[in-house]
């Protein structure tokens, strides 16, 4: 079997002989049921492959389309001028970065329809060539635009960049407007929606279908599709790792699945790790190593944000449907961008609650968060970590306990300025890879972290303090019970009490029992 890595292009795709997720019936109903749409998605989902896939149609290339759902939906097969404007392929760094981009594209698609020296501005411009097309064809136009949001997303840190970004399209993409009677089909994408009151407040006519039920499958593999398109692939990879195929299926859906856009929808598997997994007969995180969240930590260091509360928070559908926010609250932007997922949904007061979608990015964000939250000393090496589960595993209480105040010595915490949101993010970090190799749970919230870490042969009770005492934390422990739930529990509790001193930027006291 041949895996479409890294093709974007259907034709290639259709031509060679790559494996095709039939997606067609979905992409026919958008094309008979409406005209604008918008769809976000995290990077490398299929959003490219979607777009050249709507190309082909609208080129009429029948051919391409042999034995999908779409041949036996379709009987016209009309061809359309078509403008495909992809803003992936830019490093947007100027202003003049953006500009330069759309006037290529531009020019591109005057010098075949034509040009008005009198049209100036870019917005002018896209509006003039739009109208010609119709008039030298006889044809609506349709406009695909792929990753919209890219240069905004590279100007994040840089709010003048960013203004200037989103005044140029917004202009831009409103001629999609103005142009209505010229235009068949627009479809944009992009990892994230800047909401309809900055880029797209001139285009209200625009469906986003980024959470509608009907489109959740458009992008990606569902279970559905990794059981009927891949199953001899899983056999070959289950049978190169040892694994039955059960177990294969099992951790395909363990590391891969789980991204959800609407709540009680399907679970969608990452498609580029998929694909990867099953060409190389190995799992790895393939699709947290082609990209880093710098941004992501970027907006979460700036709001002050802890990371508890990540999987706690819940949002309403507003908050969570745009990043508009993102200078107050950084977790739209951790959903839209693949890094959380919709996990629950209160009917009552219609909010969501989010969590990591799978193993790969779970374990991916973590360790990218270490070297940005954990106190910069040379006791915090990620591969410290070892040494810590070594003596959680083996009962070494006190052992564990004098190597976390040493990870937590003399750490340079200058750079987060409020030493109190430092430690509660750095135990965060340090207990979410902990969590990695060993079964840890945060219990409780209101301002304190409790944490349960067990074993095969030991359970811990952690009791966290700030500027206290550790006799005050584990008196605690003891007052709301915490260690009742395990008292017909064969195997060996410690009771530990931490307090850290912001004043001192350490560990000073602890206690095990």
């Amino acid at each position: 079997m041949k895996y479409p890595i890294g093709i974007q292009n259907f034709g290639e795709v259709r031509r060679d002989g790559y494996v095709y997720v039939d997606k067609t019936a979905l992409m026919h109903k958008l094309v008979a049921e409406g005209k604008y749409y918008f769809l976000s998605r995290p990077r490398r989902f299929g959003k490219s492959l979607l777009l050249s896939t709507l190309e082909a149609y609208f080129q009429g290339e029948k051919e391409l389309f042999e034995g999908l759902a779409v041949a036996k939906l379709e009987d016209k097969w009309e061809r359309h001028p078509i403008f495909h404007l992809d803003l992936n392929t830019e490093k947007y760094d100027t202003v003049e970065a953006l500009e330069n981009k759309l006037n290529l594209a531009l020019s591109n698609w005057e010098a075949k329809y034509g040009s008005n020296p009198n049209e100036k501005s870019l917005s002018t411009r896209f509006e003039g060539v739009i109208g010609r097309t119709f008039e030298c064809t006889g044809k609506r136009v349709v406009i695909l635009v792929d990753e919209y949001d890219k240069p905004m997303l590279q100007a994040i840190g840089n709010a003048t960049l960013q203004e200037a970004y989103r005044g140029t399209l917004k202009a831009f993409y409103g001629a999609l407007k103005s142009c209505d009677r010229y235009i068949r089909f627009a479809f944009l994408t992009g990892v994230t929606k800047f909401g309809k009151v900055s880029v797209f407040s001139d285009l209200n006519n625009l469906i986003d279908i980024s959470f509608d039920r009907r489109y959740i499958s458009i992008c990606g593999i569902t279970e559905k599709d990794l059981h009927t398109q891949f199953d001899t692939s899983v056999e070959d990879l289950a049978e190169s790792n040892g694994l039955s195929k059960e177990q294969c299926y099992a951790r395909l859906k363990r590391d891969f699945d789980g991204y959800h856009f609407e709540s009680g929808t399907e679970g969608i598997y990452n498609p580029f790790s998929v694909l990867n997994t099953l060409a190389s007969l190995q799992f790895r995180d393939y699709w947290f190593e082609t990209g880093t969240p710098t941004f992501l930590v970027h907006q979460l260091q700036k709001t002050n944000y802890r990371l508890d509360e990540m999987t706690e928070e819940k949002l309403s559908a507003d908050t969570l449907n745009s990043i508009d926010i993102m200078d107050e609250n950084p977790l739209p932007l951790l959903y839209q961008s693949g890094y959380l997922t919709i996990k629950d949904y209160d009917s009552r007061f219609k909010t969501y609650r989010l969590g990591f979608p799978n193993r790969e990015v779970r374990e991916g964000f973590v360790k990218y968060l270490v070297p940005y939250y954990a106190p910069k000393n040379e006791n915090n090496s990620l591969f410290s970590i070892e040494m810590f589960v070594e003596e959680v595993e083996r009962g070494d209480a006190e052992g564990f306990m004098r190597r976390m105040e040493a990870f937590f010595s003399n750490g340079d915490y200058a750079l987060m300025g409020d030493k109190e949101l430092y430690f509660h993010n750095a135990v965060y970090v340090f207990f979410a890879l902990l969590g990695l190799y060993v079964e840890v749970e945060r219990h409780t919230t209101n301002g304190r972290m409790d944490i349960l870490v067990q074993t095969k042969d030991y359970i811990y009770i952690f009791e966290l303090k700030i500027d206290q005492s550790a006799d005050l934390a584990l008196k605690q422990i003891e007052e709301k019970g915490y260690a009742k739930p395990f008292a017909a529990d064969p195997r060996k509790l410690f009771k530990i009490g931490v307090n850290f001193s912001t004043k001192k930027r350490c560990i000073d006291d602890w206690r095990v029992e």
